[in-house]
């Protein structure tokens, strides 16, 4: 039926309206856009740059941080344990540990220069004109303590993982193993240290890969220490902490894993295959705070659970 159909039904040829010099009207995507919100679209509308064409230039590329930047990443959308732990109970308990009280009215302490350094006694002809000595017992003036207020409370700045790889002196394969074990417990791709001066007694050389460092901050930071005390600590035998001594009068404390310590990280035991044993390198860790001093350093990963032992050097 439908070939009978076909054969009654007129052929009729399609004519296209340019050939006709009919002019058709086409809506632009404005137009349409307006017909379908009730809106007209503004006639300028900003596009992100693709590159970024220097500080002077008129369009400038917006901050990260805002959502129609190209380099915007999402979240984060949770906080680590250790980080909700120092601002709901640790912060507020060193505000008043380190807290130091002023009566109304009583001018604060200038801490003037001059009288942190020390004079001389002028038992010598040759001290005359002479600057000022430097501290007792170091050339270095520590950091000024600031009063302390709920802006200024120590907290945790960052975390810097470093290891010495001296098999990377004869065989350039334990510096990759030590890359991929300080990638995989950290999250961060590792950088390689050279040496800056030769050694001749240990046979090294300067500007040879000697080491691999990675620098954490933020989430990761606190993703890491909170691994560190919930899961590997635990497990050392007899472990008895940091040295109360170490820190450099700055508020930064380092401390250090062996090679069969650095096995306990979950990271690296459920791979433990992947990685050479005899390969497998210790590490420094040295955590950065905003404390001026190592006391106040210690408190603060006291309170985050971090064990001292031995001399308490303030």
């Amino acid at each position: 039926m439908s070939s009978l159909f076909a054969a009654v039904r007129p052929q009729v040829a399609r004519v296209s309206t340019a050939t006709l010099g009919i002019r058709t009207y086409r809506p632009k995507t404005s137009e349409l856009h307006w017909k379908r919100t009730g809106r007209r679209r503004a006639q300028y509308q900003f596009r992100v740059p693709r590159y970024f064409r220097g500080p002077l230039h008129p369009i400038q590329p917006p901050k990260p941080s805002e959502p129609n930047s190209r380099e915007f990443v999402p979240g984060p959308f949770s906080r680590e344990r250790l980080e909700d732990h120092y601002h709901n109970t640790i912060a507020s308990d060193l505000l008043v540990l380190t807290y130091t009280h002023q009566a109304p009215g009583v001018e604060p302490k200038k801490n003037d220069i001059k009288q942190r350094l020390r004079e001389w006694d002028d038992s010598s002809p040759y001290h005359k004109n002479r600057p000022l000595r430097g501290p007792r017992g170091g050339t270095v003036l520590g950091l000024l303590d600031k009063p302390r207020t709920f802006r200024n409370v120590p907290g945790l700045t960052g975390i810097t993982v470093h290891t010495m790889v001296k098999g990377a002196m004869q065989d350039n394969a334990h510096l990759a193993v030590a890359g991929m074990v300080v990638q995989s417990i950290t999250g961060v791709r590792g950088t390689v240290v050279f040496a800056k001066k030769s050694v001749a007694p240990f046979d090294l050389r300067a500007g040879r890969a000697i080491g691999i460092k990675a620098n954490m901050q933020g989430q990761l930071a606190y993703r890491f220490l909170g691994n560190l005390i919930d899961v590997v600590m635990p497990r050392i035998k007899e472990y008895k902490g940091a040295k109360g001594t170490s820190g450099d009068s700055s508020g930064n404390i380092t401390f250090g894993f062996t090679p069969e310590q650095v096995i306990l990280f979950p990271e690296i035991e459920v791979n433990y295959d992947m990685y050479p044993p005899k390969m497998i390198p210790g590490m420094h860790i040295t955590v950065h705070t905003s404390a001026n001093n190592d006391k106040e350093a210690r408190k603060l990963l006291q309170g985050f659970g971090i064990p001292f032992y031995g001399k308490i050097r303030d």
